[in-house]
């Protein structure tokens, strides 16, 4: 949304003085108190002011918009064996897919900031107090009645995800007032991302005003189920990255083979994205880009520790490089040196991951 020549001056007062009055402002401009008030208004929904004090956003490279979760994980010792005791291992960490991606990013040197939900109790406050030491998590609400979100997951002894189960109804509370209050965070960053958590109006929205305002947008969605959230249109959107099974339904079509791969991402591209990544597991990614790009990047061969999170950290290496201006192809590449370092650490985000260390990783699988 495009200011006008009387907001424009009204943004420059206020930026030269941001505690100077109504009053004071409709002297200077010649404009009524009234008119004042207006443009005001207007500035504010546009996210050029943060609230009442005349606040104005502090610029962003990334805002990740979505979930904060506890993870709790549970592995068996032995191989798994459904309806009988298994003996197994438990430990709980910091999670949730817009979280993780934030945290990715700001320990890699970005400047970000996460929009999300979390209770008002103990899990939500231990959440908040580790992320804010690599991420702004002013755009994030506490809410008073409701539980944080939590997502368990049963791996293999093999370190394999055999079920998982999430506990995501906060994120039903979410409405498109609070992603208005908070819009002059997304308006002032370079780049969005969002998971598929929060409730489909609002999703819409973010899409709809991203497009609007031209601020490049990154979906990542959480689960299949979760895909029947986004609009049929996704024009607008710059990035989609997403899993075999988010593609299939996302796509409507199922992926049998390596050229199916292509087709469902073609499908995706018909909606309006720019451009498409689909990951295969431990066959690496393809990629597919509106200009007529398309192509696969292969993975390394690694032990594999933990696959949770490393989902999260391919989006976050390919958003991190795309920031430096890479190529897609190179972006991936990035994107899946990145996700390694995540399968082999127990983390679900590596407390060892910096630039130094992904560039050295980088390096090592692709030069």
């Amino acid at each position: 949304m495009m200011m006008n020549q009387k907001e424009m001056l009204i943004l420059q007062l206020i930026k030269e003085n941001p505690f100077i009055s109504q009053n004071e402002i409709s002297e200077k401009t010649g404009l009524s108190r009234s008119a004042v008030a207006g443009y005001i208004s207007s500035l504010t929904k546009q996210g050029k002011l943060l609230g009442r004090a005349y606040v104005l956003p502090n610029r962003k490279q990334v805002v990740c918009i979505g979930g904060s979760n506890l993870d709790r994980k549970i592995q068996t010792v032995q191989s798994l064996q459904f309806g009988t005791s298994n003996p197994a291992e438990s430990s709980q960490s910091f999670g949730g897919v817009a979280r993780n991606i934030a945290e990715n990013l700001g320990r890699l040197g970005c400047d970000v900031a996460l929009m999300t939900v979390v209770g008002e109790d103990r899990e939500g406050e231990w959440l908040l107090d580790h992320t804010k030491a690599y991420v702004d998590i002013g755009p994030a609400q506490v809410i008073s009645d409701a539980a944080t979100g939590t997502y368990t997951a049963v791996l293999d002894n093999e370190g394999e995800m055999a079920i998982a189960l999430a506990d995501m109804s906060i994120y039903d509370s979410i409405d498109v007032d609070l992603l208005e209050k908070k819009w002059g965070y997304i308006a002032s960053a370079e780049l969005v991302v969002i998971d598929t958590n929060f409730p489909a109006d609002v999703m819409q929205r973010v899409i709809s005003r991203c497009q609007e305002e031209q601020i490049q947008l990154c979906i990542t969605p959480v689960s299949a189920p979760k895909i029947k959230k986004l609009p049929k249109s996704l024009a607008g959107v710059t990035w989609l990255i997403a899993n075999r099974d988010e593609a299939e339904a996302l796509s409507d079509m199922q992926i049998k083979d390596d050229a199916d791969f292509f087709k469902a991402a073609e499908r995706i591209l018909e909606k309006g994205v720019e451009k498409v990544v689909i990951t295969r597991g431990d066959k690496g990614v393809i990629f597919v880009t509106q200009d007529g790009e398309s192509g696969a990047v292969l993975p390394p061969k690694i032990h594999v520790e933990d696959v949770t999170g490393a989902g999260d950290s391919l989006v976050s290496g390919i958003m991190y490089a795309h920031l430096k201006g890479l190529n897609i192809e190179n972006a991936c590449k990035i994107g899946i040196s990145c996700s390694s370092i995540t399968l082999q650490s127990h983390e679900t985000v590596n407390p060892n991951l910096t630039q130094d260390y992904l560039q050295e990783t980088f390096n090592q699988y692709f030069k």
